[in-house]
C-alpha cells in the first residue's frame, strides 16, 4: 500500500517502512510521532484504482516516526568578476528531518 501526502508543498510518495527526509522543522521535546493528514491520493501498489483526494481524502492519514535530524550534501555557490580578482564563495548545507513511516490509514 502507498500513499502520497503534502508536506511543506512537496508532494511525497510512500510506503510502509520508508524512511523519508522531510524538511527540518521544531518539534517539541519527547515528540516521537508524526501524523501527516493532507494525503493526496492512496492506492493499494497491485495495479488496482487508487483514492484520489480533490485536494486531500478526508480521513486518511500518514504516520510516521522520527528516527533523527541529518543534514544534506554541501553545496557550494560562488561569485566571479572577470580581470578584478574578485571571488567570493559560500556553501549551504540543508537539515533534514529523517521519519520512518508506520502506517497509512485509508479514508
Amino acid at each position: 500500500m502507498y500513499a502520497i501526502f503534502e508536506d511543506s508543498g512537496t508532494q511525497i510518495k510512500v510506503n510502509v517502512g520508508d524512511v523519508v527526509d522531510l524538511d527540518a522543522r521544531v518539534v517539541e521535546d519527547g515528540t516521537t510521532k508524526l501524523t501527516f493528514d493532507k494525503v493526496l491520493a492512496v492506492g493499494a501498489g497491485d495495479g488496482s484504482a487508487a483514492k484520489l483526494g480533490m485536494p486531500y481524502l478526508s480521513g486518511a492519514a500518514v504516520e510516521a516516526k522520527i528516527v533523527g535530524e541529518a543534514r544534506g550534501e554541501k553545496l557550494r555557490t560562488g561569485k566571479y568578476k572577470r580581470r578584478k580578482g574578485y571571488r567570493r564563495q559560500a556553501g549551504h548545507r540543508q537539515e533534514f528531518l529523517r521519519v520512518e513511516i508506520t502506517g497509512i490509514k485509508a479514508a
